[in-house]
């Protein structure tokens, strides 16, 4: 598991490294020559242990193979040379998926893309328990992807009884996606901050013969809507003109009336009226 550590200040070892550096120097001026060589060792010793961190950066020390620690402060540290330094950015970070192809609940192929934001929560598990904590953030989130898109169609023209759908619910299926991201990449120490979809389209394949359905759905449903007020117009009519005595339609010219009066307000252009100049008999 993680463990922070604070290492020895780089400045004070900056001193150390001078001091010996000066006793390099007085050693061979004073011609003591093995005292010079040690000083001078120690001082190239020192050198390659120093290392600065910038805020939201963290540092991994390892030690011939072994953890040894996760520096987090930010600042100017040394650590003995033979410890290798791997530098890890705590920031928080974001990438948008290109819009991948999955399937639906109910196998229709739509194209989903998705933005991530996200930052290194777990130095340890970053480094040790994933090859490549990026790739595998990318991977992870593309099996995310078709697993969340397989829980819910993409909308309800063939799936009616479906609370949620892809388009209709996008507050809980960012949730469901968020969700399951974060599970997924909780193993390599991620934390995932938000998730959304960014773009969702049915598959190119289908996209225009569900635009066409979608077209004809809205038109069906549009003239069911001047059907339902036709009827009420013209139910309101003979009614008014039974009611106020003005003319009393025998069944053959009330149907006919009826009719007339139907085509006229449910027709999509203009109606052309014909005026009959003679009797209603004729």
């Amino acid at each position: 598991m993680e463990k922070i550590v604070k290492p020895q200040s780089g400045y004070t070892m900056v001193m150390v490294a001078i001091l010996f550096l000066a006793g390099t120097i007085v050693s061979f001026v004073l011609r003591i020559p093995a005292l010079g060589i040690v000083c001078g060792i120690l001082s190239a010793f020192i050198g390659p242990g120093f290392f600065t961190l910038q805020p939201n950066k963290a540092m991994v020390l390892i030690l011939f193979g072994a953890y040894q620690g996760t520096v987090k402060a930010n600042g100017f540290f040394w650590v003995i040379p033979f410890i290798t330094k791997q530098k890890i950015s705590m920031r928080v970070r974001n990438f948008e998926n290109k819009p991948l192809k999955v399937n639906d609940k109910i196998g229709n192929p739509v194209m989903v893309g998705t933005i991530v934001v996200w930052q290194v929560e777990d130095t340890f598990k970053a480094t040790f328990d994933v090859e490549d904590y990026e790739n595998f953030i990318h991977l992870q989130t593309d099996a995310a992807v078709r697993k969340m898109a397989g829980n819910y169609p993409y909308d309800d023209f063939e799936a009616e009884n479906a609370e949620i759908t892809l388009r209709s619910g996008l507050e809980e299926v960012n949730h469901s996606l968020e969700a399951e991201i974060a599970d997924r990449l909780q193993h390599a120490g991620i934390k995932v901050i938000e998730a959304r979809i960014s773009h969702l389209a049915y598959s190119s394949e289908i996209a225009s013969a569900m635009l066409q359905r979608q077209q004809a759905t809205a038109i069906v449903a549009a003239r069911r809507k001047i059907v339902d007020g036709a009827v009420g117009m013209v139910e309101m009519a003979l009614e008014d003109l039974k009611i106020k005595g003005i003319i009393d339609f025998e069944d053959e010219k009330k149907a006919a009336m009826v009719s007339n009066l139907m085509v006229v307000l449910c027709s999509d252009k203009s109606a052309s009226p014909i005026v009959n100049v003679g009797t209603l008999h004729q």
